[in-house]
């Protein structure tokens, strides 16, 4: 097979995988809270607006709204010609002039920048700055127009022009930040990257996943990122050997799924063990897994009642306290959180493997 075309196949495998979420990803059930007010968007890009915090469940910010400042950005990319809006959270406690540590989150197919608000709201409480990216190729967008194409523009979404240009979205993103306002006030040495379903594969890649196009190898890692957060993650398809892809990893990782993470749709099935053959296969430092008992794909998403009414919040609130855990680890070698967090948790896990070497 030529090395686009294997590309390709692995690249729309992964991303077909991923239309089974369907409205999981499109209608979020902890939207933002309804006010926007237009503000100036000095040294941060075009126009914005501030908009209030997601809601999150009881368990997560206990409603503290004060402790989270959101702002949407419509940034556009003029090489490419795309547009990238961004949500932004901020913590509203740091000090003044005070540097944080950044999250950039990819979302999976049909999503946007609104979506996964539990973990940006949680993580913006606990000091972490986290910037959502919406990707327009693969964004809320495809639920739009005729119901009898979606399946195409669904296969659209998970084409592998739409795969790269998910790495170069968040790329964009984190450069415009940068060179923002809120540059001097990013750590540069705390950069991590997060995604789930087809976001996480979009993580695997700027985490160091290699792959070959045209005889080359294709290598679109990111160098300032320390870690990487990886949540129900599809395989690689149309490669025998997942190893061979996934070994050139070379930053930390945490890997979060649950028993019932599985992907049903006609003519396809992926059962909950590719995420541990995709956990298995990742190179890099360390590593960690998370596995959670039932739940389902799309738990992890904001839709409040898939995999269950009552274990969906519970599985929320363990998510983000591990993913804070991990980044402690990471950024301050503070390993006792992450310790504690499996006994804490243990009536909701099926197994949880801590960081060690591959």
């Amino acid at each position: 097979m030529k090395p686009r075309a294997r590309l390709g196949r692995w690249l729309r495998g992964a991303g077909l995988a991923l239309t089974a979420l369907l409205l999981a990803a499109s209608l979020p059930g902890w939207q933002a809270l309804a006010w926007t007010a237009q503000v100036p968007a000095e040294g941060v890009g075009q126009a914005a607006s501030v908009v209030a915090p997601a809601a999150a469940s009881a368990p997560v910010l206990a409603g503290d709204a004060s402790l989270v400042q959101t702002l949407d950005l419509d940034w556009h990319d003029e090489r490419r010609q795309r547009a990238v809006p961004v949500r932004l959270y901020w913590p509203a406690q740091a000090a003044v002039g005070q540097a944080v540590p950044l999250v950039l989150f990819s979302h999976g197919i049909g999503g946007s920048r609104r979506g996964y608000s539990y973990l940006g709201a949680y993580w913006a409480s606990q000091g972490l700055a986290a910037l959502h990216v919406q990707h327009v190729g693969s964004d809320r967008s495809l639920w739009s127009g005729n119901p009898l194409q979606l399946i195409g523009r669904l296969q659209g979404a998970a084409q592998e022009d739409e795969a790269l240009n998910r790495v170069q979205d968040v790329r964009f993103a984190l450069e415009q930040l940068l060179a923002s306002a809120y540059g001097p006030l990013v750590r540069r040495d705390a950069i991590i990257a997060a995604g789930h379903s087809y976001g996480a594969n979009t993580t695997l890649l700027l985490a160091g996943a290699q792959v070959q196009r045209q005889g080359q190898v294709l290598d679109l890692a990111e160098p300032r990122l320390r870690a990487a957060i990886v949540i129900s993650a599809p395989p690689f398809y149309g490669e025998a050997d997942p190893q061979r892809i996934l070994a050139g990893v070379r930053i930390p990782t945490l890997h979060v799924t649950a028993t019932e993470d599985v992907i049903r749709i006609p003519g396809y099935y992926s059962p909950a063990s590719d995420r541990l053959q995709v956990f298995e296969a990742t190179g890099g430092p360390s590593k960690a897994l998370a596995v959670f008992k039932g739940g389902s794909h799309s738990i992890f998403t904001d839709r409040s009642g898939t995999g269950g009414v009552e274990l969906n919040p519970r599985v929320k609130a363990a998510t983000c306290e591990l993913t804070l855990a991990f980044v402690h680890e990471v950024l301050e070698g503070d390993a006792r959180e992450l310790q504690a967090w499996p006994q804490r948790h243990a009536a909701l896990l099926n197994r949880f493997q801590p960081a060690s070497p591959p």
